[in-house]
């Protein structure tokens, strides 16, 4: 439910401060988790590997906070900003940390992230009985492949080798910015 919050489920998904992908990861978080940004290449943009950075970062967030609306505040505004949250809300010894005993010291829009959070998940559990209904998706991971390439080919020779439209071609690899694989 989170990459729908993030961002709605665009793998190409961008925003006005530089967050890029499914998972909307900025570039210096990106290349702590191991994803290659070149010319040619961008893995935010990857659905496999910034799905698995993404894992991977929320457990590392987990560890430190160990609650996951925590670790939900802390996701979309860095751990920095949760910290100062936590000390701004001058909790007593006997009061536990938790996102709603700090959100008025976090930054406005983590204030309504937990909240979304929540609501994207109400949604997807019982958007039926709310005449929300999914919608299918163009392709299902059993439908697609991986090819291995040994030399640099642009799209275009892709898709002609493969008899497949270029857009597939381009759509299925969000991450190659040029529509070349060096």
């Amino acid at each position: 439910f989170l990459a729908i919050i993030e961002s709605a489920l665009n793998p190409i998904a961008r925003s006005r401060v530089g967050a890029s992908g499914l998972w909307q990861f900025m570039l210096t978080t990106g290349k702590m988790y191991n994803m290659e940004v070149t010319s040619y290449v961008d893995d935010r943009f990857d659905p496999y590997k910034s799905t698995i950075a993404a894992c991977r970062l929320l457990r590392d967030l987990y560890k430190v906070y160990n609650d996951w609306a925590l670790v939900l505040a802390a996701y979309n505004a860095g751990p920095g900003n949760v910290n100062r949250a936590i000390r701004n809300a001058h909790l007593g010894p006997n009061q536990r940390v938790t996102y709603w005993n700090i959100r008025p010291w976090l930054p406005k829009e983590t204030q309504g992230y937990v909240p979304a959070f929540i609501g994207a998940s109400y949604m997807m559990a019982y958007g039926t009985e709310h005449n929300i209904f999914p919608v299918a998706p163009d392709f299902v991971y059993h439908d697609i492949d991986t090819v291995t390439i040994r030399e640099p080919l642009k799209f275009s020779q892709v898709a002609a080798y493969l008899c497949i439209p270029l857009e597939q071609v381009q759509f299925l690899n969000p991450a190659y910015k040029t529509g070349f694989i060096p």
